[in-house]
C-alpha cells in the first residue's frame, strides 16, 4: 500500500471534503481523487462515498489503520533525520500541564548553552508524545496516573525512550463543601455514582477511571478538552464536578484503594548533542 495514498485518503477522510484535503497537500482535486481511485483499485473495494463524502464500511476500517501507520512513518523519518543531522541550534521542550517540570534546569542548560535557543511549548500527553516521535519537539514531558508498576498509556508512535523523573500520590480534587471533603481517604469506587470532570489532556478521564476502579459509573460531568490548570480547579471549585490530580498541585483527598500513582516522564527519541545535554539535566535528581 503506497503511503502517500493513504495520506491522502486519511486527509480526504478527516475534512470530509476532497477540494479541502486537496489544499492541505497541496494538490490539485483531480490529482487527490485519482489517488483515492488508485488506493480503491489497490484494495478492490470502495472506500468513500461521493456527494456527500462519506467512509464506506471498509474505508472507516482502513482509517483505523491509518493514523497509526501514517505515525509511525513520520516517527521513522524524524529519527533518521536527526540521527543524520548537523547539530541543531535550538531544543524544543514539550511538557503536559501537570507534569513535574523543573524550571531550574531548564535555565541551567540554557546558561551553559547560550548558542542553543530553548523554546518551551505546553500540550496533551498524546500532543507530546507524537511531537516528539515525529520530530515537532525533541524531548517531552509526560504525565499521567497509573498503577505503581503500569506504563503510562501513550500513542505507539515507534521508539521512544521514556524515563521517569518524579512519582507521587493522587488525590481526588473537590470542592470544599463537598460531603468527603474532609476525609483522610477514599476509595476510587466509593465516587463511581459522583459527576467527573471530563478533561483528558489535564485529568483522567471517566472512561479511565472505570478501568482503574474497576466499577461501573463515573458520570461525565463537563467536557474540557484544554490543558490550563487553573481553569481546571475553577470548575473544581465551582462544583462541575470532581477530577483526579496529583497531590502537589492541589488539595484533596488521598485515594487509599486501589493503589495508584501520578508519574512524571521523559520522552525522547535520538537525540541532538544540545537535546542530549537537556535530558541529561532533567534525569538528575533535583
Amino acid at each position: 500500500m503506497d503511503p502517500h495514498l493513504l495520506r491522502t485518503f486519511a486527509a480526504v477522510a478527516r475534512h470530509g471534503s476532497f477540494s479541502a484535503a486537496a489544499h492541505e497537500l497541496g494538490y490539485t482535486q483531480s490529482a487527490v481523487s485519482q489517488q483515492i481511485a488508485a488506493l480503491e483499485q489497490d484494495l478492490g473495494t470502495p472506500l468513500l462515498r461521493r456527494r456527500p463524502v462519506a467512509l464506506t464500511d471498509a474505508g472507516a476500517r482502513l482509517l483505523e489503520h491509518a493514523g497509526p501507520i501514517l505515525l509511525r512513518l513520520s516517527a521513522a523519518r524524524a529519527d533518521v533525520t536527526r540521527l543524520s543531522g548537523a547539530p541543531a541550534a535550538a531544543v524544543v521542550l514539550a511538557t503536559t500541564p501537570f507534569a513535574a517540570f523543573r524550571a531550574a534546569t531548564l535555565v541551567a542548560v540554557q546558561r551553559a548553552m547560550p548558542r542553543v535557543t530553548f523554546t518551551l511549548a505546553v500540550a496533551g500527553r498524546d500532543a507530546v508524545a507524537t511531537g516528539v516521535a515525529t520530530g515537532a519537539f525533541d524531548l517531552g514531558l509526560v504525565d499521567g496516573v497509573a498503577a505503581p508498576s503500569d506504563p503510562l498509556a501513550l500513542p505507539d508512535a515507534g521508539r521512544l525512550a521514556t524515563v521517569v523523573l518524579a512519582q507521587e500520590e493522587v488525590v481526588v480534587a473537590m470542592p470544599r463543601d463537598h460531603p468527603l471533603a474532609g476525609r483522610r481517604s477514599v476509595r476510587l469506587a466509593d465516587l463511581a455514582d459522583a459527576a467527573w470532570i471530563d478533561a483528558p489532556e489535564a485529568a483522567v478521564p471517566p472512561a479511565q477511571l472505570r478501568a482503574l476502579a474497576r466499577a461501573d459509573g463515573f458520570r461525565t460531568g463537563p467536557a474540557y478538552p484544554g490543558t490550563d490548570r487553573a481553569v481546571l480547579l475553577e470548575l473544581i471549585a465551582a462544583g462541575a464536578g470532581l477530577a483526579l490530580l496529583p497531590a502537589s498541585r492541589t488539595d484533596g483527598v488521598p485515594v487509599a484503594e486501589p493503589r495508584l500513582v501520578h508519574r512524571t516522564e521523559l520522552v525522547h527519541g535520538s537525540l541532538t548533542p544540545a537535546a542530549r545535554a537537556a535530558a541529561e539535566a532533567f534525569r538528575r535528581p533535583s
